[in-house]
């Protein structure tokens, strides 16, 4: 049958990403205390086109994900970047991957456990060079050091959403990266709370108020200290709870850009 992908273009223009978009697949992440997690992502596959092929195929990307089965991590990326790059005759690929990562926490007096909830993202470049970050996403709580200095009775406090990406030498560990965010916070956030647990958490963030200010500058300075991460970016959403808009700040190390 004929290659129509393979056929010439005579437009002379190359395209930097063609791929597949959205996959659902099962794939396994380092846990910390358990070995392995067993998680689904989100996949995006992408690779350039030269100027001169009408289109890419489709379908091959399909067949490396399929290759890997049960196998997908950090670890082999690298490998599954090759296998796209030759099996699409192509200069540049790219693997995304979005995906659900559960981290078991103790309330802070109770110690009822639960798992709590942390959405994480890989990215995967190998051209001339292979480029890795990994991304996590935290939410935590925020209290207005404005509104606790000037009112007479307690201070509006907000769910704030912590993300950030990293570029890492060695090794970086999921939890190591949630907990040091949750560090830089008013107070973290968690699945299961009694009422116990529920003063402290209240109180913690009373003694701890922080602006959204504070809390990327916080983290700029928790992320700057580990010697393995060789450049991040840091961002912060408070979702205000007595305003009709969120608060936002953003950090980049200096290091190299996204």
């Amino acid at each position: 049958m004929r290659d129509v992908q393979k056929t010439p273009d005579t437009r002379n223009i190359a395209i930097d990403k063609v791929g597949v978009k959205n996959i659902r697949y099962p794939i396994v992440v380092m846990d910390k205390s358990k070995a392995r997690q067993h998680t689904v992502a989100r996949v995006n596959m992408y690779v350039d086109l030269p100027h001169h092929f009408k289109g890419t195929h489709m379908s091959r990307f399909i067949e490396v994900l399929n290759l890997y089965h049960g196998e997908i991590s950090i670890e082999s990326l690298d490998t599954m970047l090759r296998e796209m790059k030759q099996r699409l005759e192509a200069s540049r690929a790219h693997l995304e991957l979005d995906f659900p990562y559960f981290i078991e926490k103790s309330a802070p007096v109770s110690g009822a456990r639960s798992l709590m909830e942390y959405q994480c993202r890989m990215i995967g470049i190998l051209g001339e060079e292979q480029d890795f970050v990994l991304g996590v996403s935290v939410p935590v709580t925020s209290l207005c050091p404005c509104s606790r200095d000037i009112s007479a009775r307690g201070a509006h406090n907000q769910r704030s959403l912590l993300s950030v990406q990293i570029r890492y030498q060695g090794h970086v560990w999921i939890e190591d990266l949630v907990s040091w965010l949750e560090q830089c916070a008013s107070a973290p956030v968690y699945a299961l709370l009694k009422r116990e647990d529920e003063k402290a958490v209240t109180e913690q963030a009373y003694d701890n108020p922080m602006f959204v200010e504070d809390i990327v500058r916080a983290v700029t300075q928790k992320l700057s200290a580990v010697p393995e991460i060789t450049w991040f970016q840091v961002e912060c959403e408070n979702f205000e709870s007595i305003h009709n808009h969120s608060a936002y700040a953003l950090v980049e190390s200096h290091a190299r850009p996204l």
